[in-house]
């Protein structure tokens, strides 16, 4: 299967319908935790050592599921990391001690994506093949609210400054808000088959988005109001995107390699990876006032300041794989999901941190 943003990012299913769509949507099902969880303290691979120069060990631990295809990941409100599982139709956890539980959706081959946790510390995830918003709790009750616009492919979910969950709409072209209590409302985007992609919440109060397809940078308003910013680079592929440090929104570009900045009136710069960027499986403020991201396909982690300047460090074990996502866990370790192998890795610490 090939990597979840780039599938996105040359789908040909794109629409545009009204905006300000507004319903009550009941959740379609509810599970509970004990009929729906497989626990397995699953046996970890040895350390992998670190380059010189490069990272720490990486540790991996494996999902019991076969072909789960883990993507999403995000630090959740008790101390676990969870994570979506696309292929099996399940949400992961593991704790930091490495046992994994898995909690399977009601709706079959839903193709969960992206995971984030909201404001009623439950966990709001994506449905991509089942046009559905899910809901998780702590014990692992799941609810599952259906979007309006049918075949809309949600994508990526953040939760919003106002306490609603803010997700993409890929095929449809459209921003979609779910309240905690399940109510929809959807805004179109002015660009016809614009892609959205990422999305973060900015520090203006305002949702920020990619437009992959429309190769824009674009923020909308609590309220519904979109405005777009051009990427510079013709064809730039925009992906994922992240509130730097620095008060302005970070954000890669699959297609050139690069990684973008925005500031909150819209003026964009463009950064070139020192030696290529190949594939970064997303981008996040580090605690060392930088930004962080992965490539996988080269092997590194990267850091770039936010004057622009790109460092890298070399992560063999990781090369060639296919990185889902990742984030910071409460050990301050990076975890991340590895897509065709199925288990979900750890990095101690990276070796420097400047």
């Amino acid at each position: 299967m090939n990597d979840l943003f780039r599938a996105m990012a040359v789908s040909l299913s794109s629409m545009i319908a009204l905006a300000g769509l507004c319903i009550q949507a009941g959740p379609s099902h509810a599970a509970s935790a004990s009929s729906q969880v497989e626990r397995q303290n699953a046996p970890e691979t040895p350390p992998q050592p670190a380059a010189s120069g490069g990272i720490r060990p990486v540790r991996e631990f494996p999902i019991p599921t076969p072909a789960s295809v883990p993507a999403g990941i995000t630090r959740g409100p008790d101390g676990a990391l969870w994570f979506a599982e696309y292929g099996s139709g399940k949400i992961g956890r593991v704790t930091t001690g490495g046992e994994v539980s898995e909690f399977t959706i009601p709706t079959a081959a839903s193709g969960p994506q992206k995971i984030v946790v909201g404001s009623d510390g439950a966990l709001w995830f994506t449905e991509t093949d089942a046009n559905k918003i899910g809901r998780i709790t702590t014990a692992g009750a799941i609810s599952e609210f259906p979007v309006s616009t049918p075949d809309s492919f949600p994508a990526v979910i953040v939760a919003g400054p106002d306490g609603a969950l803010w997700f993409t709409e890929y095929n449809a072209g459209k921003i979609g808000r779910l309240s905690t209590l399940g109510v929809f409302h959807e805004y179109s985007i002015p660009t016809a088959h614009s892609g959205p992609q990422g999305i973060a919440a900015g520090p203006d109060g305002a949702l920020w988005f990619t437009e992959s397809r429309g190769n824009k940078i674009a923020r909308i308003t609590t309220g519904g109001r979109v405005t777009e910013f051009a990427v510079p680079t013709a064809g730039s592929l925009p992906g994922a995107i992240a509130v730097g440090p620095d008060g302005a929104l970070w954000f890669t570009e699959f297609n050139p390699g690069k990684i973008g900045r925005v500031t909150m009136h819209g003026a964009i710069s463009e950064f070139t990876a020192s030696k290529g960027l190949t594939s970064a499986a997303g981008i996040a403020a580090g605690s060392d006032g930088a930004l962080w991201f992965m490539d996988a396909t080269a092997g590194k982690f990267e850091r770039i300041s936010s004057r622009g300047t790109i460092t890298e460090f070399p992560a063999p074990a990781i090369a060639g794989k296919r990185i889902g996502a990742f984030a910071i866990g409460p050990d301050s370790a990076v975890w991340f999901t590895e897509m065709e192998r199925g288990v979900i890795g750890r990095v101690s610490a990276l070796a420097h941190s400047r």
